[in-house]
């Protein structure tokens, strides 16, 4: 048995394959370490309520990390820690998009999620609303690269992504490492007894803060170069061969 306390599972490209579903082997050896008391918690680029149906498929009641540190859970529905970006740079990057007709985009709110097919109504205001992440996707490297340069210059963010071809936006200093810490704190843990695990870049800053940081067999290039270990792939049950090589020992 290891010294691991907390086992910080990002879920698409990590915890869940390729078809979004947790796989009975990894559903198992997460139970298997909520048996021996290790807290296994959600650290995701999603929603709460994307989030919460496989929380409760796998009967979890432990913290949660959602919209990349945006928000912390200290259990599902009971919020520990929120936030916010600013509605004035949510206004300011919503413009920017529109430059790049070809890109798609989207935005958390505490509420629910517009995007551009589905904004909010001309009636109401961005001061309306309580957000908390903003992206935008393109296959097209160069519009990507073009946002990417202008948003970093307003040295407003914390940019990641969550696959090669998008670009997620949180408020400076919000991350899933941020939220990590905010989680340690209130269980009473160190960073070093934390094995965070992940695919993209909004996993690279908790990767190395952990005292694990470990990178699927999918993941980034760079992610991979962060961790301090590569496991399996997502589709062959990587979440589980971690637990059983770093918390168990087999």
């Amino acid at each position: 048995m290891s010294d691991y306390k907390l086992l910080a599972l990002d879920m698409d490209g990590t915890l869940l394959n390729e078809l979004s579903e947790i796989s009975g082997e990894n559903a198992e050896w997460i139970q298997k370490a909520l048996d021996i008391g290790v807290i296994v918690s959600f650290s995701t680029g999603r929603g709460f309520e994307s989030a919460l149906p496989y929380a409760e498929q796998l009967k979890l009641e432990t913290p949660m990390i959602t919209v990349n540190g945006g928000e912390v859970w200290a259990r599902p529905h009971v919020l520990h820690k929120r936030t916010e970006l600013s509605p004035i740079y949510v206004k300011r990057l919503h413009e920017l998009a529109g430059q790049y007709p070809e890109v798609w985009f989207w935005a958390y709110t505490t509420q629910t999620v517009y995007n551009k097919e589905r904004w909010f109504d001309a009636s109401r205001d961005y001061d309306s609303f309580h957000w908390l992440k903003f992206g935008y996707y393109t296959e097209d490297d160069r519009a990507r690269e073009a946002i990417l340069a202008e948003t970093q210059s307003w040295e407003a963010f914390e940019i990641t992504n969550s696959s090669p071809h998008n670009i997620e936006l949180n408020p400076l200093g919000v991350s899933k490492a941020s939220a990590l810490r905010e989680l340690c704190g209130l269980l009473g843990i160190e960073m070093s007894q934390v094995i965070a695990a992940g695919d993209s870049l909004n996993d690279i800053a908790a990767i190395r803060e952990a005292g694990l940081g470990v990178a699927m067999g999918n993941a980034q290039e760079a992610v991979k170069l962060a961790a301090d270990a590569v496991t399996l792939t997502n589709d062959e049950n990587g979440v589980a061969e971690i637990i059983k090589k770093y918390i168990f020992g087999t």
